[in-house]
């Protein structure tokens, strides 16, 4: 007998084609589970839009409101989504929720982390939101960034998140401790927080500098959702922003720039960015200014004592 008849003997006999329409054993109890999840996403929703006064995100109650807390189309309308798009997520229809829009209701929906951690659960999504704690943020570096003291540093990721920092930068550029931990975001401050704004000396030129290294790091992460969610907030945000990137313009990360802030508290500060970082490039960084001047060394020992005051 020839080999390649042995070949054909000895193999195992294949398995028979899925019939056309009836389902395998697998994809019912896929099915199943999705449709299960649907209607826990489905229910969630509605319980939280119910919790939610018109009042509490600035909209008038009127006279005839019978349904308690929002309505449907308010909650569309508040998260820039479709009201019939909306409508068929409370109905457990199915259909694909985008991390970005999952985002956008959490928001709207006012949850706390630990809801919002549920609803993306419940989506079989990935929440882009940095998270509160992060590995690069160790004991150990916390400790580094009080030590620095009253030199301002913090902790930053490739795409801006604020993860960590010490007191004296908490209130070098804003009140850092008044922002929600999930809008800690320099380039978003830059371009939607007043005070920040007025901080920042030649501010046009750092926030169009700071959108070409954004380019050009996202040019690793296009896929993942964080990187795409704060990408459509700044578009959101920020006609500048839209314009500035409009531009495509790229540049590397800078290791080392001698800025001027025009600090709130204490005045005018001349200091020397440095940036260390924790791993590749691309990931998370150990930010410092340190002083240029002996005027800005007292100017920073001044702004760490307000802080230590703020928090005592």
């Amino acid at each position: 007998m020839s080999t390649l008849a042995q070949s054909t003997q000895t193999r195992a006999p294949a398995s028979p084609p899925p019939v056309p329409g009836v389902m395998t054993h697998e994809a019912t109890a896929y099915a199943r589970e999705s449709e299960i999840r649907r209607r826990e996403l489905a229910a969630f929703l509605r319980s939280r839009r119910e919790r939610i006064s018109p009042e509490t995100v600035g909209l008038d109650r009127g006279r005839r409101r019978r349904t308690p807390g929002l309505r449907r189309e308010e909650v569309a309308q508040l998260s820039a989504v479709g009201v019939t798009w909306y409508t068929w997520l409370e109905q457990a229809r199915d259909i694909q929720v985008s991390s970005q829009v999952l985002d956008s209701l959490a928001r709207t929906l006012l949850l706390d982390t630990t809801e919002r951690s549920h609803l993306f659960h419940l989506a079989g999504a990935i929440d882009p939101a940095p998270r509160t704690v992060c590995p690069s943020v160790t004991p150990a570096l916390v400790a580094v960034l009080e030590q620095l003291e009253p030199i301002p540093a913090c902790i930053q990721n490739g795409r801006y998140d604020i993860l960590a920092y010490n007191r004296s930068y908490g209130r070098l550029l804003c009140d850092l401790d008044e922002v929600p931990p999930e809008d800690r975001n320099c380039l978003l401050l830059i371009h939607t927080n007043e005070q920040w704004r007025s901080s920042v000396v030649l501010r046009k030129e750092t926030s169009r500098l700071m959108a070409a290294k954004f380019r050009a790091a996202m040019a690793e992460h296009l896929a993942e959702p964080a990187w795409k969610v704060l990408l459509k907030r700044l578009q959101s945000a920020s006609p500048e922003f839209c314009e500035t990137w409009e531009r495509h313009e790229v540049v590397s990360a800078a290791h080392g720039r001698r800025k001027q802030i025009n600090n709130a508290y204490v005045g005018l500060l001349t200091l020397d960015h440095t940036d260390l970082w924790l791993g590749p490039e691309s990931g998370a960084r150990l930010l410092t200014y340190t002083p240029a001047d002996q005027e800005s060394r007292e100017r920073l020992e001044r702004l760490r004592e307000l802080a230590v005051e703020k928090t005592a």
